[in-house]
């Protein structure tokens, strides 16, 4: 229910919501660290680390300024921390001397430097930076900020030359021949040494106990710009030979060596499904090199795949050795929540918590046995608990001041039977100021992935559409994460068939079991995948009286060419590339459809999205306003494919506005 004594939310609300993130117990197990991100007064982001007790005594901010400081990573007698911070203009290392002072900065990399790892000796870092293939890392210097415009400037003047399959992507934009590559850092002595060379992105996992070994992820192969696999390898500091521990058919991360270095654990697969397979829980013995699967009995998605608009920031999703070595911790996605699990050999896999809320990371003690959940639910953003066996304590009160001033609608949730008997689930949202004996307008929001989960999380523009005045409904139709391998393989090379009916009939049942719901006042919506579907349904029914596409997907045909993921998505989700049979991509495009379209469509799309580019939207608006159709072309300058997520705060709130205002005018 929707307690309306308090105002309703609105799009501007979004920049009074506090993210936390990353939390970081320290080695002792006294206290903690996390990531706070917010939209300062300029309306951009930025992010600080803040200090708490485990005792529950109040947050310490850390850090100021308006940057972004992030990635804090304890020294093993937790003296030190180095945390790094975009301060000078691009992310650097900086360290933290626990007994106070200013943070000395580290690296100066020209293109900064990530992800910092200690070795346990306290001794070392390793970290991950970008680099040009003649770069000498003993050599670098960060350009100030004249220098990166003028370079910026000088860039757009010159041609890109393309020679590879994989020349952008939504993430980077264009790639410029830059590679991620694994530093060490002597801290005593002040000098660096690069680890890798190979022409290809290395990703750091870890480090062994011992300091002796690395494991890092990426495709050394040579094949590696047509293919999309990752695997795992063994670096060894004193010779820096690499020993490649999977096999090639893969992808894997989230790799952990155990406490005693003589085992590691990853999550991955082997593409069984396509880009709609369950990961895997593994472990490795490293001396053997004997691989085993301790998920292939489960039947769960592992890592968090609920989709939010208020996430941001990195946050552990396991798997985490126990400090014994006989078990693994880990998030994983199911039926509308995420909880943390146990793993092992000989009792398997156990639920340590879950609840009707969305875990989106975690920190474990290993001297206590205790963990901080970061939890959210759908009318709190977030916040930290302590974790003591069977007992739960709230640690923060963040956006207490919002909380206290705006109504949030919480969710109903509902289970209906599909066409052909599959159980979905779904939510209800309540309006603001409902009333029992009134009728509202609906808006059916349908999630992007497909692959991921709707869920009990926060999600601003779900409260926002419920804050307006609409019913909100959102479901989990087939092809959604969170219910098993055969449910999310369900929708490929489907799309606009049971998935389509999927939620046509969570819409019959919404009207059917809610008599406040006005039949008449209709609205439906959704990005990407969501923004595919959209489409498809105002080219196949006219129930609906409004419809906002975002980033959507019209026409499979030029998608093929023109996305970061096109050339092997196609296949995937549709059976076919575009040669292989472009008369069923067209099928599956809404732009076949466009003539039967009479809903009143807002397309609303980012000027930089790679993933779903916005030629995708071009070609629909041309096309229906060539039919003379009732449609409009929202383009956001500089947005990507993230812009509803973590895009420009007032690019978003204009998408707000440009969506609310949508449904205002024709429902």
């Amino acid at each position: 229910m929707v307690n309306d004594s308090k105002r309703a939310l609105t799009a501007e609300d979004l920049k009074k919501i506090d993210v936390y993130s990353d939390p970081q117990f320290m080695p002792d197990g006294s206290g903690y660290i996390f990531v706070s991100t917010s939209i300062n007064d300029k309306e951009e982001y930025e992010s600080h680390l803040y200090f708490q007790k485990k005792n529950g005594s109040a947050p310490v901010q850390w850090t100021f300024g308006n940057n972004k400081n992030s990635n804090l990573r304890f020294s093993p007698d937790g003296n030190r921390a180095v945390f790094q911070s975009d301060r000078s203009g691009v992310p650097q290392l900086y360290l933290l001397h626990m007994n106070g002072g200013e943070a000395q900065q580290l690296t100066t990399f020209k293109n900064g430097a990530t992800s910092p790892i200690w070795a346990r000796n306290g001794k070392n870092l390793f970290f991950q930076a970008m680099l040009d293939e003649d770069d000498d890392v003993t050599n670098q210097h960060e350009l100030s900020k004249e220098e990166r415009e003028k370079e910026a400037e000088t860039k757009q003047k010159k041609p890109l030359v393309v020679t590879k399959l994989k020349y952008k992507s939504d993430a980077q934009g264009y790639h410029d021949g830059k590679r991620a590559h694994i530093i060490a850092y002597d801290l005593h002595n002040g000098t660096f040494d690069q680890l890798t060379t190979a022409d290809a992105d290395h990703h750091l996992e870890d480090v062994s106990p011992d300091g002796q070994t690395l494991l890092f992820s990426a495709n050394l192969s040579n094949n590696e710009d047509y293919e999309l696999t990752n695997d795992l390898f063994l670096l060894e500091l004193t010779s820096k030979n690499t020993l490649q521990l999977t096999d090639g058919n893969g992808a894997y991360g989230s790799a952990r060596f155990s406490p005693d270095g003589s085992k590691a654990a990853c999550l991955g697969h082997q593409f069984s499904h396509q880009g709609a397979t369950l990961n895997e829980l593994y472990t490795v013995e490293i001396a053997s090199r004997k691989w085993t699967c301790l998920s292939k009995e489960w039947d769960i998605q592992l890592g968090d795949t609920m989709i939010g608009d208020t996430r941001m920031g990195q946050s552990t999703e396991g798997p985490i050795w126990s400090e014994d070595g006989g078990h693994l911790y880990f998030l994983g996605t199911d039926y509308g929540a995420t909880g943390l699990y146990q793993a092992s050999p000989d009792k398997g896999l156990q639920v340590l918590y879950k609840d009707d809320n969305h875990v989106f990371g975690f920190s474990y003690d290993a001297i206590e046995n205790t963990f901080v959940l970061g939890i959210s639910t759908p009318t709190n953003p977030c916040n930290f608990y302590l974790m003591d066996g069977d007992n739960l304590t709230r640690l923060t009160n963040a956006n207490t001041a919002l909380l206290k001033e705006v109504a949030f609608s919480e969710p109903e949730t509902l289970t209906y039977e599909a066409d052909d008997g599959w159980e979905i689930q779904g939510w209800i949202l309540k309006p603001y100021g409902f009333k029992e004996d009134g009728q509202y307008p609906m808006i059916l929001e349908i999630h992007g992935g497909p692959h991921a989960m709707y869920g009990q999380t926060f999600f601003h523009e779900l409260q926002l559409l419920a804050a307006k005045g609409y019913v909100v409904l959102y479901t989990n139709p087939r092809g959604s994460d969170g219910y098993g391998q055969a449910f999310v393989d369900a929708c490929r090379e489907d799309y606009g068939g049971k998935d389509y009916t999927d939620l046509m009939t969570a819409v019959d049942y919404a009207l059917a079991n809610y008599d406040f719901i006005d039949a008449n006042r209709l609205g439906v919506t959704g990005g990407s995948y969501g923004g595919f579907m959209t489409n498809w349904i105002v080219g196949h029914t006219n129930r609906f009286k409004a419809a906002v596409t975002q980033r959507c997907i019209s026409n499979w045909l030029s998608f093929y060419g023109v996305s970061d993921i096109g050339y092997f998505f196609t296949k995937w989700e549709l059976g076919k590339n575009l040669l292989e049979d472009p008369g069923k991509l067209w099928d599956f495009s809404p732009l076949k459809y466009a003539d039967h379209v009479d809903t009143p469509l807002l397309i609303v799309h980012g000027e930089r999205d790679f993933r779903c580019p916005i030629e995708q939207s071009e070609q629909l608006f041309i096309t229906l306003k060539h039919l003379r159709k009732e449609v409009e072309f929202v383009r956001f300058p500089d947005a990507n494919h993230e812009l509803s997520r973590s895009g420009n705060p007032a690019m978003r709130l204009e998408r707000l506005n440009h969506i609310t205002g949508w449904f205002d005018k024709f429902l």
